[in-house]
């Protein structure tokens, strides 16, 4: 580069000089742009260590282009971004580079919470539209409840929705524990009192959670709607000690008789209709017929038990073990490949119920009607048990498409499939309920009659 003579005689300022024309970028070992004499050359001049400056500093941009197009290339972008695109694509929220075999992870959203159950949408996508008022089960974050809903309701609302607790009558005692903890810690705001506040304000937060985990069962609702009464019965001036003491005695009350004494009522009246050497034909696994098969054998008789397995849920199975320790004779079938010789071969079927409608239909685990249509078909008789609890008083149902649940765990863009199924009347010999006595037992249509006869202890 052409430089201008700084060495004038008598310390004369240099002549001025013309501003340098642009050159290309020079490379980084050119001499230090300082005031000092270089080790091959002589000192610049103000002008010529600006324009160097500048060269530099295009140097250096030029520089990091060329590390922002390796990064861009590690992380190749969509077919036709140019350069500044890539350049968007590759930063990170984070100001820094990141590796390009790494996942980003998952972006916060606006509230702070990640996403509530995306594969919970996605799983309700599969389900076609005319399935789609059918609910199904899911596990519902506890951050994002309610405020108000309680620790105790948070847990049985989590085992509910995972299954953990699976029939009615084991959810309907598991709510009801729950909510003597919500009585228990419950304080009536001033200026107010707990026959108008609690329902609305605490109650009804906890119902809502619950049915958001899973669907609300019969015996369910008809012990909120028993608990609801009871709350309405206290006078506004009733003392909170005195309303909440007499709350918790009435679901004590409740447990102790329409669910302890109720199973052990309607096992002690089934058992009776077990004779000697007969065979017992049942499906998967219910807590009354269990119950009822074992007092059978405790009163010294000698029968056997032909058990027909649900193949998704297993429960026959762990059934089958339990009447083989208690010294019970066992025919055990995983599926429902070889009912039509069971029933033939059977003298009694048990069946229990998960729910009975004003119609006299039966609600039962998924081939339960199965069973005693086939059974029925056999001139085989076909016995029901179940707690009044669990009875419906207004709803009527004449299939299984209007009040059921999909099974999460079975739900694929393939198929999906059903909990429950409904058995209608005619294929049904009798109910059996906490009220009959000996070896009676009540038609499936005399429901409303069977509800009659009782009183509803909680409200008593």
């Amino acid at each position: 580069m052409a430089t201008e003579d700084n060495g004038a005689k008598g310390g004369a300022p240099a002549p001025q000089v013309q501003p340098p024309q642009k050159t290309a970028p020079v490379a980084a070992s050119a001499p230090p742009a300082t005031g000092e004499a270089g080790p091959d050359g002589p000192k610049l001049t103000p002008a010529q260590l600006k324009a160097k400056a500048k060269a530099e500093k295009a140097a250096r941009r030029a520089q990091a282009k060329e590390v922002k197009a390796v990064v861009a290339a590690a992380s190749p972008a969509p077919a036709g971004q140019d350069g500044k695109a890539a350049k968007g694509k590759g930063k990170q929220e984070s100001g820094g580079l990141q590796p390009p075999n790494v996942k980003p992870s998952h972006r916060p959203s606006v509230s702070g919470r990640r996403p509530s159950f995306a594969a919970e949408k996605d799983a309700r996508s599969f389900i076609p539209e005319c399935f789609s008022h059918i609910p199904m089960a899911k596990r519902v974050q506890t951050s994002h409840a309610h405020k108000d809903v309680h620790p105790a309701v948070l847990a049985a609302g989590q085992q509910m929705a995972t299954f953990a607790i699976k029939d009615s009558i084991s959810r309907l005692e598991a709510t009801l524990l729950a909510f003597k903890k919500v009585i228990e810690s419950y304080d009536t705001p001033k200026d107010t009192s707990l026959s108008r506040h609690f329902v609305p304000h605490v109650l009804n937060p906890q119902i809502e959670y619950l049915t958001e985990c899973r669907p609300m069962c019969f015996s369910m609702g008809n012990a909120i709607r028993l608990l609801k009464a009871q709350v309405n019965t206290f006078d506004i001036n009733t003392p909170e000690d005195e309303a909440k003491e007499g709350l918790l005695e009435s679901i004590d009350l409740f447990i102790r008789e329409r669910i302890n004494l109720a199973g052990y009522l309607i096992a002690r009246n089934a058992s009776q209709l077990v004779d000697e050497d007969d065979v017992v034909l049942t499906y998967g696994r219910h807590r009354l017929v269990e119950k009822t098969l074992l007092r059978a054998k405790e009163n010294g008789k000698n029968f056997s038990v032909s058990i027909i397995d649900d193949p998704y849920d297993k429960g026959g199975l762990q059934l089958a073990e339990i009447l083989q320790q208690a010294g019970i004779p066992i025919s055990y079938s995983p599926n429902l490949g070889g009912l039509g010789t069971k029933v033939e071969e059977a003298t009694t079927v048990l069946l229990g119920g998960e729910a009975i409608f004003a119609s006299g239909f039966l609600q039962g685990a998924a081939g339960t009607a199965d069973v005693a249509i086939a059974a029925t078909k056999a001139g085989t008789k076909v016995i029901a048990l179940c707690e009044t609890i669990n009875f419906d008083r207004e709803r009527i149902s004449l299939d299984a498409l209007t009040y059921n649940e999909i099974d999460p765990e079975r739900n694929s863009p393939e198929s999906f499939r059903l909990l429950f199924d409904n058995t209608p009347v005619k294929y049904i010999s009798g109910v059996i309920t906490e009220f009959e006595s000996g070896t009676g037992f009540s038609p499936a249509q005399a429901i409303l009659a069977i509800l009659r006869k009782q009183e509803d202890p909680i409200i008593a």
